[in-house]
């Protein structure tokens, strides 16, 4: 396909919005996904795209069977297209904290038990105080992109947090093995005992936390009976009797029908992390959450580095615990 020269100067002819187009041609490999994306015709994709390249007098893109793959001059666009559109997100994220007060939207990305067992209370607690926020929370284990505006804050547990983010660590996790209270009356295993138990583990996407290595590492294959991709889902096994499993501490011990069978496990851990983007850490809003947050959640610090335990899980108090059900007429757990 022939080209006409590019025009004598196609920083002025170049319109920015166009971009965007390329960026979203880039993105999804093809013209059906960037309109899709971008809502707009696939004609007027294709249509833009025609008027970039005769501008440049280069071809950004190969035109294949199985999509649109760029070409060298198409990566040098697409990186100016990420630069442009970080610069435009992060002057208007700059520019709209500088006028906000304590009030409108906030977006807290977490995961399913962190948001469960802390971070509900802590959120409600802040609305008291600021009646006019509105919070909007994102479950998933998955990262998502807080430059881009989908989401200004993320509460999580992770030994790597993203560089270009700012934040602050609150608390180190600590994990140790959990089962069924009602399994272990009057008994005290020791780790190599249990490792000849039934195990519930975690799945493909958690592969990186250390209780997942951990397991893998002492525990036979054949004694994994059941894994799940989120700590509610393996607490949620261990309470239905699947056997035993690892567990953050701060999570295990609000549960009634769990008891801790092991140390804290030095070698199974996680930091808990508040985070934001750099552009908006001084927005009125974002800053005072955070630090409500870290506030709220170090008052718990012994609780979630598993330097407390609650009493009425604890094996050395379960005879106490079973007199206290015959008391009120519940049915005594036998050991």
């Amino acid at each position: 396909m022939n080209r006409k020269p590019p025009v004598k100067d196609p920083a002025s002819a170049l319109p920015w919005e166009d971009l965007r187009i390329v960026k979203a041609i880039g993105e999804h490999g093809g013209l059906s996904g960037a309109a899709s994306a971008l809502g707009v015709n696939h004609s007027t994709v294709a249509r833009r795209l025609d008027i970039v390249e005769e501008i440049l007098g280069v071809a950004l893109f190969d035109r294949r069977r199985t999509g649109y793959q760029a070409t060298e001059a198409g990566i040098e666009i697409l990186a100016l297209s990420e630069r442009v559109e970080q610069d435009i997100i992060g002057v208007a994220r700059r520019v709209a904290a500088s006028a906000e007060r304590c009030a409108g939207d906030l977006r807290i990305a977490t995961n399913d038990a962190l948001l469960y067992d802390f971070l509900t209370p802590i959120v409600v607690d802040f609305q008291r105080i600021n009646p006019d926020i509105r919070v909007e929370v994102i479950v998933g284990n998955a990262s998502l992109n807080l430059a881009r505006g989908e989401s200004d804050i993320a509460f999580r547990a992770t030994l790597a947090p993203p560089e270009n983010l700012f934040g602050r660590k609150v608390a180190q996790v600590g994990w140790a093995v959990y089962g069924r209270r009602d399994e272990f009356l009057g008994t005290q295993p020791n780790l190599e005992e249990l490792f000849g138990r039934r195990w519930a583990s975690y799945g493909a996407t958690l592969t990186g936390l250390r209780a997942y290595a951990f397991i893998e590492e002492h525990v036979a294959p054949k004694n994994i009976v059941y894994r799940a991709d989120s700590v509610l889902g393996v607490a949620a096994a261990l309470c239905a009797g699947t056997g035993v499993g690892i567990l953050p501490c701060m999570h295990a011990e609000l549960v009634p029908s769990l008891v801790r069978l092991s140390p804290v496990l030095p070698d199974v851990y996680d930091e808990l992390w508040i985070l934001t983007h750099p552009d908006i850490r001084k927005s009125d809003r974002v800053y005072a959450f955070m630090t409500h947050c870290a506030e709220a959640v170090i008052k718990r610090r012994a609780l979630i580095e598993g330097r407390e335990t609650s009493t009425a899980h604890n094996l050395a108090t379960i005879r106490e615990y079973d007199r206290y059900n015959q008391a009120v007429g519940l049915a005594q757990i036998k050991a």
